[in-house]
């Protein structure tokens, strides 16, 4: 089946509930075709655009983050990142111009650069604020590693700890640029050493610090979510890391969604998120916390109406205040997007 079937999706229906709560997604992707696998077929403009509007919800503005997409083709390759940065910046100036919609698509952006350069990353790093002046807010850099053959390495084992990775962090902070992190959640103790050795640094932890429920960590739930409740504790210890709330149907969760015959509604995802998203807010507090889509990631599993509607019925019992900071206000303020 590919990434989020059209066909397959429509077999749950919904309409989006309490549509005027606006929403900053702060996690999506555009790519024509992916550096590394899985080789998802493209997801470009007019295909986020669609997701959105389709979807019911009131989503005002959007941050794109580097997926190794459109990356220039020759040149030294610490540079090769610039051309993300500069196609995305392009998309954005697309939508801006209104004929997609009201939506702000990219009004944030998010690329790439290699934080094992050390000192060294500030020359990529001023190209790419160069290539989108107005729009670009930091670097992802993932270091997801795990032992298991079941899981892709970002980079290498204990990069977070190095020293060139530490300063390439400080030159980050420097520049006040935020860096973006995926992993795994045996590697939370490692980030929040991290964290703590470079205070001035805005980290931003994706997809509720990477728990993993496949491999050997199948079957484990009580072990294994145990360790990533007092992972999150740890870094959420640490005032300068934000968490991203969502990123929960990629397989690597161990949630059986995208093998089924019709996909999981709203109130379903909600009851079985609910626990989950309720410790990270309990440890973070709502105004480090923002919910994301991770589209099209996530549509192996799920469409943007229904994950936007989980949301909402898990987060009714909090403040308007509340809620209007994990819907919004965290991402607009973490990404320095202008309401």
């Amino acid at each position: 089946m590919p990434i989020g079937d059209p066909a397959w999706l429509q077999l749950t229906p919904e309409t989006a509930l309490e549509p005027a709560i606006p929403i900053c997604d702060p996690h999506h992707h555009i790519w024509a075709q992916r550096h590394e696998p899985p080789a998802y077929q493209r997801y470009l403009l007019p295909d986020l655009v669609s997701d959105i509007q389709s979807s019911g919800h009131d989503v005002r503005s959007t941050v794109f983050i580097e997926v190794k997409a459109f990356y220039r083709t020759d040149g030294p390759e610490a540079m090769q990142p610039v051309g993300e940065v500069e196609h995305v910046d392009g998309v954005a100036n697309e939508a801006a111009s209104g004929k997609h919609g009201p939506t702000k698509i990219a009004a944030a952006i998010v690329g790439h650069a290699d934080l094992k350069l050390g000192d060294g990353v500030a020359p990529v790093l001023e190209a790419l604020q160069a290539a989108s002046p107005g729009r670009f807010r930091g670097i992802r850099h993932a270091t997801g590693w795990d032992a298991s053959p079941e899981l892709a390495k970002r980079d290498i084992q204990g990069v977070m700890s190095t020293a060139q990775y530490r300063a390439g962090a400080r030159v980050l902070a420097k520049m006040g640029l935020t860096l973006d992190n995926s992993l795994y959640h045996p590697q939370l103790d490692e980030l929040a050493d991290l964290a703590r050795a470079v205070p001035e640094l805005t980290i931003v932890l994706n997809h509720i610090g990477g728990l993993v429920r496949v491999g050997p960590y199948a079957n484990r739930d009580d072990t294994v979510l145990a360790e990533w409740r007092r992972g999150i504790a740890a870094v959420a210890a640490c005032p300068n890391v934000v968490l991203k709330l969502g990123g929960v149907g990629q397989k690597r969760f161990g949630f059986d969604w995208h093998t089924r015959a019709k996909p999981i509604g709203s109130e379903e995802l909600a009851q079985t998120l609910g626990s989950l998203m309720h410790y990270c807010i309990e440890k973070f507090g709502p105004n480090r916390c923002m919910f994301e889509s991770n589209f099209p990631v996530d549509k192996v599993s799920y469409s943007y109406t229904v994950v936007f509607n989980a949301f909402k019925r898990l987060s009714k019992d909090y403040s308007t205040s509340e809620r209007s900071a994990l819907f919004h206000d965290t991402a607009a303020r973490v990404y320095r997007i202008a309401v």
